[in-house]
């Protein structure tokens, strides 16, 4: 089924991670300095090599340069040479691989964009810090928008949505359970914060295919999908979310195919603590679920971490695939960390494990991966075989050129805005503001059937009508420029303002049921 080749150990042996075991998911850890990245950059090429596609998280802008062949002229050529001689890797050669560059801002790749129903409520509460409470009162809003058939694509759509349900907070807590302004307000607050970030680039359309980070090239090479993520970093919730429902959507989309001979997809996640940093309970099920399956789907998951223990027992229990780079021993949490980190590891009785971890040099690790019966090898201290492709970033000249042959160019770069829950609420908006004039219109007519008296009472009603119309037509103007939904509800400013003052200044039956009746027809 052939292998990826990751270094020989110190008595000459090869150590290799079979591609029929490699969906059983790995681990690559380490210190700041001690060679995670070039392992992880030898590894994506050879996965590509063997026409699996990949995909990796380039979190300081170094890992660009798989995309171009290394040279002699490197500074560091000469290590790299040496080290592929003791390794006897005779075929080395100099050598690029098929590359596409993503970037949820649009500046350094594709931009890559879901829409809000996506995400779903769970990773939105987690995106936004919300609270048990607030995340309910989330979800009770996406239950309306489905309900009714009220997209939700952007921002903007889940903006209108929030403001709708401050403005109707007793309606939809008679049908769905309790939603109170103050829990409306404070997920409106914490969407405009997270907005001033610069989240709302990842939602809307056109969505990712998944199927894209799925290609080949012409020589049956798979693509490596490198994803910008220097910029990403500052916001280090958004990043993890992302890879979280990347995750998730590849678990939803792609069919079951058990273990295949090689993997569909080899996901590698960086800084993976992030995932997990201050997760709820629910969320960490989650994961370790979406994990756990997986694998079926022929998607291997590989986390790098500086700290084996930042990933949580249940996950790290199906981690299969291990390269323990050094660790450092300056306090007594690192000593507990590098304990916890050799226990993983099945016994190698010519080796103490814990105080190899600490003496390993740059492009050492100790490796153990699972063999034919899926059965983890015996650890041993490797060294780590030099990557063909560049270390170090491509400049911008060289990533333009990359992007302009990419095969999706132009297929994400354009932001479509079809109508949705924001456009499907401001027309609302704008018909009862309308029916609120005809209405006020209706009651003019009235007025010469009725005796002077009356008739300046009914055109008195129809001048505070007309004012509450302007108004409310003046504020949904204002929102289409802005972007921005005031909280009072244009719909219910117009019709209960004006309407409700022509019944106050004519207080008679008659009038009164006919301006009842109208109101009642209008808000439903």
């Amino acid at each position: 089924m052939g292998d990826i080749f990751i270094g020989n150990d110190l008595d000459g042996n090869r150590q290799a991670l079979d591609l029929g075991r490699a969906n059983r998911h790995g681990l690559i850890a380490g210190a700041t300095g001690t060679g995670k990245t070039v392992t992880l950059q030898g590894m994506a090429e050879s996965f590509s090599a063997a026409g699996v596609p990949v995909f990796v998280a380039d979190v300081k802008g170094d890992l660009s340069g798989v995309a171009m062949p290394g040279s002699a002229s490197f500074k560091h050529a000469d290590k790299l040479e040496a080290r592929a001689k003791e390794l006897g890797m005779e075929d080395y050669a100099y050598s690029d691989n098929p590359v596409v560059f993503w970037d949820l801002y649009g500046e350094q790749g594709h931009p890559i964009r879901t829409t809000v129903s996506e995400m779903g409520p769970l990773l939105l509460s987690r995106l936004l810090d919300l609270n048990e409470t607030q995340e309910g009162v989330l979800q009770i809003v996406f239950r309306h928008a489905d309900d009714n058939k009220l997209l939700l694509l952007n921002f903007d759509d889940l903006r209108s949505m929030l403001a709708w349900a401050y403005d109707n907070a007793q309606e939809l807590s008679g049908e769905y359970g309790n939603v109170s302004k103050q829990s409306v307000g404070a997920i409106q607050r914490q969407l405009l914060s997270f907005e001033s970030q610069g989240a709302d680039h990842f939602f809307g359309e056109p969505a990712l295919e998944i199927d894209d980070f799925l290609k080949v090239d012409e020589q049956g090479r798979g693509m490596v999908n490198v994803l910008a993520a220097d910029k990403l970093m500052r916001s280090p919730k958004l990043y993890a979310t992302f890879l979280l429902w990347l995750l998730a959507e590849l678990f939803e989309t792609l069919p079951e195919v058990g273990d295949p001979e090689k993997p569909k997809l080899v996901f590698f996640f960086d800084e993976a603590h992030l995932l997990f940093d201050d997760a709820p309970k629910a969320l960490q099920d989650t994961i370790e679920r979406v994990v756990r399956l997986i694998r079926s789907k022929g998607v291997g998951v590989f986390f790098v971490t500086q700290n084996p223990i930042d990933i949580p027992e249940e996950i790290a229990g199906q981690l299969g695939n291990r390269v323990q780079h050094a660790l450092r021993a300056f306090t007594p949490k690192d000593q507990r960390a590098i304990r916890a980190a050799a226990e993983t590891f099945r016994i190698n009785p010519d080796l103490d494990v814990a105080e190899a971890i600490t003496q390993l040099k740059v492009g050492e690790a100790l490796v153990s991966t699972l063999d034919d019966d899926g059965a983890p090898t015996i650890v041993q201290r490797t060294l780590i075989k030099p990557p063909r492709s560049r270390l170090g970033p491509v400049n911008a000249k060289e990533r333009a050129i990359i992007q302009s042959v990419s095969p999706f160019d132009g297929k994400y770069d354009e932001v479509i805005d079809r109508e949705s829950a924001e456009e499907v609420l401001a027309q609302k908006a704008a018909d009862a503001v309308k029916t609120a004039e005809e209405v006020a219109e209706k009651g003019a007519e009235e007025v010469a059937k009725q005796p002077r008296k009356s008739r300046s009472i009914w055109e008195k009603a129809r001048e505070r009508a007309m004012g509450a119309a302007a108004g409310s037509m003046a504020s949904v103007a204002a929102a289409a420029v802005t972007g921005r939904r005031s909280r009072a509800n244009p719909t219910k400013t117009a019709v209960t303002s004006g309407l409700g003052s022509i019944a106050t200044d004519l207080a008679g039956p008659v009038a009164g049921r006919f301006v009842r009746n109208i109101i009642g027809g209008l808000m439903r």
